[in-house]
Parts: C-alpha cells; structure tokens; sequence
C-alpha cells in the first residue's frame, strides 16, 4: 500500500467520518489529490464491510469504526415471555448468518492449564462427517485465499439498494427540537454498557480479589505439570486418542507434592479422576475418565465442598466479543462445555460491555487466573451462591455513549435531551433487526408465514445487491447458474452461515423437502426472520398510530395491567399516558386497538396474503402468538455534558479497567477544537439504544442513508 496518496485505512476512517458529518469532511475533501482508481480490498475494507452485516443479539449495533453509526441494543425478555411474546433468541445470528466477524481465540503463551489444539479425525470418509468436520475447524473470520480475490467496490455502490428507515416504517420522532450530527467515533470505549440486575443495581467490575477459601487448592496447580503432560491429559480427556489412562510419575515423591498433582487433574481437566499407583518401585499419577463423554459437561460433584454454594457468581468485562463468543472462550481455557454458564443477557461484539456471569463448580481461582493471559477480558468481583442467573432477571442496560464532533449548539443540546429525558423516543425496532441487503429478513418470515418455501429458499440465496463478502457472491451467482446446493456450497469457505446451512439442508434432504432443508439452520436464526416480520409490522402500525392520535391515550388504545392487554375506555382517558400504551405484534394471542389501528394491522397482513384471524402455522414453531410492546419509551437515569477537546484519540470518560488501574479521569478545557456529547441513561430490556440516539440526532440511522450523506469519500 506504500506509495498510494491516501491509504485504506486513512480513507475509511474518514469515511466513517464524513457519514454523520459532512460538512467538515467537505472542507478537508477540496485539499485532497485525485483518488486513483478502485483496487482490491485490503484487510481494513473486509473488517468496515463485515461490521456492517445485521447483528441479531439482543444489543446489535453497527460501528462508525466500521463506517457507520455505532449503536447497540438491550437485552432480551425472560425465557417465560420469550416463549409467550415470541421474542427472538437474539444470540450469535451474526456468527451464524455472515461468519464474518474474526473471533480467534486470544493467545495465552507460557501459560499453564491452558488448552493446546487438538486435531482428529482428518481422514473420514463420510461427505456429512467431513463437512461437519471443517465447519469445526473453520474460524469465524475469513478465507484469506478468498478475500485476497477480491475487488474492491464503493460501499456506497454497495448500499444504493439498502434499506433506509422508511422502507421499515420508521418515520415518526416525538419531539420537535432542531436535529443535529455527531459522530461515535471508531473507539469501543465511546459507547460502554453496564448491567443492570434484577435487585436495580447496575453491574460495574471494581474488585479482582479472590475470595478467602481455605478448601481451593494452591497456585502450584498451575505449574506442577508440564506441557507434555498437559497435552496428553487433554487428549485423554477429549477423547482424542484409543488411550483409557495417562501416567505420571511422581518425581521428589512427597505426599503434599502427589496431592497438587491430584488437584491439579481433577481441577484443570473436567471429567478425569486419579489414583495413584506403584510401578516397579516408583510412584505414579495415574489419570483416567470417571463417567465416559458425559463427565466433561457434569463436573464433578464430590470435588465441590458441600458449605460453598454450587455456582462461582463473576462480573465480566469485555470489550469486541459478544456474549456467547466470551463464554466459548472462557470454556475453552477452563476446559468445560460451554451450557454450565449462565447470564441474564447477551451483549453484543461492538461495545464495551460488563455483566454478571454464573459458572457451575468452578473456582474463582481459576477464573482469577485467567485475568492473566485473556486480552480484551477481565473478571472480577467473585462470590459463590446457591442458584444460577436466568435469562430475562435483568431489568435492563445502562448506557454511556459519546457522540464527537457535534455540530448542534448548546441550546439545540440541552432541548434535545430534555426532550429524550421528559418524553422518550419511539420504541421503533431498530434497523439491525432487518438486515442489510436488497433482501430484507422479513421478507423471507412473510414468505414463511405464507408456507411459500420456494420464495424461502430463493429470497436466502439469490444473488442481491448490498454488502457482501465474495465468496457470499460467488456462491449466490453458482446458486442462480446451477441450482446445485452442492456446487454451491463449495463455493463457501465458511459453511456456518444461513446460506451454507440451507444448502447443506438441500444437499442432505433433496430440492422437493425445503421444509426439512430449511430445519438445519438453528432454531433462533429461523424464528429470527418471522419475528422481523413481526417487528416490520409493528414498526409501521406504530407510525400509523402516531399520525393518527398524536402523542396522547385515546379511547380503544391498549394498556396492559399485569400481563393481560385490556382497552382504554372513554371514562379512563385521563387516567393515562402515552407511556402506558402498548400495540400488538401480531399473532393468535393477542387483541388489537379498537380504533382505525386495527383496521390498519387487518388491512396490511391481507395485502401481503396472510389471515390476521389465523396466525397459526402448519409447523408449530412458526405460529406466532404474538407480543405487546410500548409505543414510548423514557430512559432513566438521563444525564448528559458537553465536553471540548483537541485530540480525537483521547477517551472522553473513564472505563471500569481504567479505574482499576488508577488511570485519572479525562481532564477538559473550557474551550477546545471539537465538542462532544457524553450522554448517560437506562433502557429496559428489548429496547433499542438505536432510536434513542436517533431522537437525539434527529437523522435516518441506516446504513445507506449515512452512506448517501458524502459518497465522494469510498472512491
């Protein structure tokens, strides 16, 4: 790249820049030399593009490190109404659906305890058995090979077909101050999330000490056995070899020194058990499984003193991993399935974000331990307890977001957050819940609901404008050629993706049964689609509902007292707010407004060929029983400044870990050559942090419309 007037990453950055700020981008544009022509993409392009892919956890967000907004969402509702609302399971779509994300397991070198990579069974015979094999091997980030192949083209080419928020019935705001533009800069510390727990305190990682147990066995643990015996101890444990036991013998035979071999085993490698042996004169460890595959998901339970609750209760602190991705590191260092974790929400990739975490049987000291070798991890505030955390006990998210380079006036500032913090915002889904393509997800839900299978598939994998990586094109384009779920699978060098699922599906269960095909893909990435449709049909009743009544209860609104929706009648008017009205998601259980409203829900599932009276589906899992959601929102806890500062790259406000380390808070001037927002505030759970900030801005948070705003700066 040496050589070119504007490097990539030069480029994007201000890129990234000129999407909520124009204006000054403008000025800096005239001083430019001539761009040359379109070359291929470099690494920096393939990380901008694949943030932008739609993120389906429950705080999706898309990053202005990546070129656009950076926004995250709140977490899910409880499993219970999950079930009953038809929630989406929100968790690792963006693994699942693009695979683009690069989630390599940190290195932790010369660490002890710590896991080596095993490989088996590379010579299967089966076709099933080695797919499924090279979809274990794969990484979540991509085929170098590929995407050296391929051309780079103008993201806001890319995007032209994208959708804006009007295409989702996003239309309405609530207050009526001027907007202005600001820019959350490529920094994961300028938007941080914290948990708030079911008890209202909000989770925040300020202790790494280890509880005092006089029953966790010593730091030599993590030193007594060497590499070699390390790597035979976990082979034997994962099965990996016809071994049925490891030997170790006891040099400076001791009891103390046999015992830390004994802990270490049992404590380091779920699943095995130890005895010791003589052989020929000498002492030996011997190591062996105690009850088969099974043992590695069930720890041990007589290992566990019976006074110490059963769950090690840890605040986690991680930034650029969701969830699910930190849980499946965590699992794999302590050698553990992955399920004897628990949580109460997911946190998406693109944040800092900090939440309580349970962990069946395992020590804070091996959790503390791995504070040393993790990057972009800390856990901390250890405490055992009695019961697990459930999805859902949160009461929500506390936000910190910093919006730079702000163009709007101090008084255009102060009337914009009073408005966010006395009124609220339209509880609009965001557009992360809708994709990023030509092909919307809920159009392949419609095309679910209707039983139309065919449009299932061919909305999945034909070719669409919008971004995409390569090889996502090329298999689309030998899809549309050949219509050989084979062949076009092939073209695939990450097969975990919906598209690599569904044509695995065909390639297993033949063109004539999508139905079953389509089953491959998991569970909460096909409800996915349906509740999109859902959330697209809400979107725009809501708009409807607006225009219509403005921004005050009306007689045949829909408030809810527990769980069961009941009408406003005329004589309860004023009994009422606009923050206590809700409107359905459409589905069987629900009732809809008596007002023009619900002529408007009636009017819309009939145009796209469903009965509003019916929602029930021939396969249980799409029936839709549908959900209430409120129509406004008002964050908590709302508080806000605006700051001066010279440099771009300075953080603007402390972290947890910043904290720790006694780093001083930020130091401003009165005067400065930008200006920034620092906005603080609380959302429930299944809410969008998106249209919060929307509110703020008063600007389209979609892709293509920040992209359209200055496309002079992606060629």
């Amino acid at each position: 790249m040496s050589g070119r007037p504007c490097s990539w990453l030069f480029r994007g950055t201000l890129a990234a820049a000129a999407l909520l700020h124009p204006q000054l981008c403008a000025q800096s544009l005239a001083a430019r030399p001539a761009p040359r022509p379109r070359s291929r993409a470099p690494g920096f392009l393939k990380c901008f593009l694949g943030a932008l892919k739609m993120e389906m956890t429950e705080m999706t967000g898309m990053s202005l490190k990546r070129g656009s907004l950076a926004v995250e969402d709140n977490d899910s509702l409880s499993p219970a109404e999950e079930a009953k609302r038809q929630k989406v399971s929100e968790c690792c779509l963006a693994k699942g659906q693009d695979g683009l994300e690069n989630n390599s397991t940190p290195s932790c070198k010369n660490v002890p305890g710590l896991p080596e990579a095993v490989s088996a069974g590379k010579n299967k015979n089966n076709s099933d058995a080695q797919l499924e094999e090279e979809e274990e091997e794969e990484e979540d980030g991509f085929s170098e090979e590929g995407d050296e192949e391929e051309e780079a083209e103008s993201f806001a080419d890319m995007m032209k077909h994208g959708l804006t928020e009007l295409d989702v019935g996003i239309t309405k705001f609530v207050s009526s101050h001027q907007g202005f533009s600001g820019i959350l800069k490529e920094r994961y510390s300028d938007f941080v999330v914290h948990e708030i727990g079911k008890d209202g305190r909000i989770s925040h990682l300020d202790d790494l000490s280890i509880p005092v147990d006089e029953e966790d066995p010593s730091e030599d643990i993590f030193t007594v056995l060497t590499a070699e015996e390390k790597q035979r101890l976990e082979e034997l444990q994962l099965f990996v070899n016809k071994e049925t036991s490891v030997a170790i013998e006891v040099v400076e035979d001791t009891k103390e020194k046999r015992t830390v071999i004994h802990q270490a085993i049992k404590s380091l490698f779920p699943g095995l058990e130890t005895k010791t042996e003589d052989r020929e004169g000498k002492k030996y460890i011997v190591a062996y499984h105690a009850a088969g595959k099974k043992a590695l998901a069930n720890p041990r339970k007589h290992s566990w003193p019976k006074s110490r609750g059963s769950y090690c209760h840890f605040v986690l602190y991680k930034e650029n991993k969701d969830t699910m991705d930190a849980i499946n590191v965590l699992s794999k260092y302590l050698r553990v399935k992955p399920n004897i974790f628990s949580y109460m929400g997911t946190k998406d990739k693109r944040a800092i974000t900090v939440q309580e975490i349970a962990v069946l049987k395992i020590t804070a000291q091996r959790l503390a331990h791995l504070n040393k070798c993790l990057m972009n991890f800390k856990l901390g505030n250890f405490s055992y307890q009695k019961h697990p955390l459930k999805l859902g006990e949160l009461q929500g998210n506390h936000f910190t977001v910093v919006l730079r380079n702000i163009t709007g006036t101090d008084d255009q500032v102060q009337q914009a957050m009073n408005s966010l913090k006395e009124i609220g915002f339209i509880n609009y889904y965001g557009m992360q819940r809708f994709g990023t393509t030509a092909v919307p997800t809920y159009q392949v839900g419609r095309a679910i609901l209707q039983n139309s299978w065919a449009e299932v598939m061919d909305l999945i994998l034909k070719p669409r404008s919008g971004a995409e990586k390569g090889y996502l094109v090329k298999c689309r384009e030998e899809w549309a050629k050949t219509k050989d779920p084979a062949a076009a699978l092939r073209k695939l060098p990450v097969k975990r993706c919906v598209e690599g699922q569904l044509l695995r599906g065909l390639s297993k269960y033949g063109m004539k049964n999508i139905v079953s095909a389509f089953g491959i893909i998991p569970r909460n990435n096909r409800l996915m689609y349906i509740h999109s449709y859902q959330s697209y049909v809400w979107n725009n009743m809501v708009s409807k509902r607006i225009e219509e009544y403005g921004l005050k209860p009306v007689p045949g609104d829909l408030v809810l007292k527990g769980a069961t929706a009941t009408y406003i009648e005329e004589e309860d008017v004023n009994n009422y707010s606009i923050h206590d009205v809700v409107m359905p998601l459409p589905g069987f259980d629900v009732i809809y407004p008596k007002h023009k409203i619900s002529e408007a829900y009636r009017e819309m599932l009939t145009a796209d060929n469903l009965d509003i009276d019916n929602m029930r589906h021939k396969i249980r899992d799409y029936s839709l029983s549908g959900a209430y959601r409120k129509i406004i929102i008002r964050p908590q806890n709302v508080s806000w400044e605006v700051v001066a500062y010279d440099d771009p790259k300075i953080p603007l406000f402390n972290t947890d870990v910043d904290n720790l380390e006694g780093k001083p808070p930020p130091v401003f001037a009165s005067e400065g050559k930008y200006r920034a927002l620092k906005m603080d505030f609380s959302l429930p759970p299944s809410t969008y942090a998106t249209m919060a900030i929307r509110e703020v801005l008063k600007m389209d948070t979609s892709i293509k419309n920040q992209t359209q705003l200055n496309t002079t700066w992606f060629r």
